[in-house]
């Protein structure tokens, strides 16, 4: 059986798997990345791209907005094919009840430093004229943004083997632990830390996560340049979003620096297979059309699924696993993978390292978790 040993042995090659190889490679360890399939045709291939911040909770703003500030740092050494645009989210306010949640999030994201907007009926059809008439007002967050995730993927990763990082693809890991990660094909491979950042997949090589897959859809169109300038979601969405267990469809759309659309947004839990729901995928057309009636007539280029890593706490798990030294976690960021990337990675080394790190790191270790496996 052969063996070979590695300073860190990053499992899964998504934008976390390839933004945690990046941030150890850049502090001088040794690294591999194994991936079973190509690199970032998970769930990175899958999502939107929506760099944004979310205040669902103090732990969640605060990953958030740490990892956006990453990003914008990040930006001018960005390729041209990541495809990263400032473009602002306006969250759409269909009622007084939800203009109301857009003063709440106004004040704050105010507190958290973040600037807002609140935007009148007027003002809002000003920015997006193709917004239907009668919506109430909005909340513009102008440095959210977007980019092209699996260029993002590749980016770090290629700047992770500038600084001698390896990537193995197609290697099928069914075991890790205890400092091995054990392939397939039988052979095995030595590390003093496993990163297990695997996402939805993460529970098959780390019994008693609590992680569960949460399918998603979407749709992009032709293109129609100028027809969108911000992303657009409404206010539902985060009621659709606080569902743990009941399908649902929400407004959510994306311009792309191409002119296309990018048409959100659906969650299913408990659905495996990949194939196109018809009953989910129109149900979200038709809430899309609700709120811009003129996207009934854009032509359609492709439709696809992908699957959230979801957490019962809507939390990542980031850091060690309890009972094993050489095990860490980075998974379960639900929708929020490409724009908590870069934190993740850098508050996981922080912890390897002894680094003191920018945010708390407590709210996403995954002993909070593991407490009753452990027990078990």
């Amino acid at each position: 059986m052969s063996k070979a040993a590695y300073e860190v042995v990053i499992v899964g090659a998504g934008i976390v798997g390839a933004a945690c190889a990046d941030e150890f490679a850049r502090r001088g360890l040794q690294v591999l990345v194994m991936e079973r399939d190509a690199l970032a045709s998970g769930a990175t291939a899958a999502g939107m791209g929506h760099i944004v911040v979310m205040d669902d909770s103090e732990a969640q703003f605060a990953l958030t907005r740490y990892s956006q500030r990453l990003w914008q740092e990040l930006q001018p050494e960005l390729p041209d094919n990541v495809e990263y645009e400032q473009c602002g989210t306006i969250w759409i306010a269909a009622d007084e009840e939800e203009m109301e949640e857009v003063l709440r999030k106004h004040e704050s994201y105010g507190k958290g430093g973040v600037p807002t907007e609140v935007c009148s009926a007027q003002r809002l059809k000003h920015l997006e004229p193709n917004l239907r008439d009668g919506m109430t007002g909005g909340l513009l967050v102008p440095e959210d943004g977007v980019l092209y995730p699996p260029s993002a993927a590749w980016f770090l990763i290629g700047r992770a083997q500038q600084h001698g990082a390896q990537l193995r693809l197609g290697a099928s890991v069914v075991e890790i632990g205890q400092g091995r990660v054990r392939l397939r094909d039988g052979s095995e491979i030595r590390g003093d830390i496993i990163v297990n950042a695997t996402g939805a997949s993460a529970p098959e090589l780390t019994p008693g996560l609590e992680v569960k897959s949460r399918k998603g859809h979407l749709v992009i169109t032709d293109r129609y340049p100028g027809f969108l300038r911000h992303q657009l979601v409404e206010l539902g969405y985060l009621k659709s979003a606080h569902s743990v267990s009941s399908d649902s469809v929400a407004f959510n759309v994306q311009p792309r620096r191409t002119g296309q659309i990018l048409i959100g947004s659906s969650r299913q839990f408990g659905v495996e297979h990949k194939e196109v729901d018809q009953v989910i995928l129109a149900r979200m057309l038709e809430r899309a059309q609700q709120y811009m009636p003129t996207l009934r007539g854009m032509l359609a280029v492709r439709t696809w699924t992908g699957f959230r890593a979801a957490t019962p706490d809507k939390l990542p798990l980031i850091g060690s696993w309890p009972g094993d030294k050489s095990l860490f976690l980075a998974t379960g960021h639900e929708g929020l993978g490409i724009t908590t990337s870069l934190g993740t990675a850098r508050i996981l080394v922080d912890q390897i390292m002894a680094t003191e790190p920018e945010i708390p790191i407590e709210p996403y270790l995954p002993s909070r978790t593991a407490k009753a496996y452990l027990r078990a």
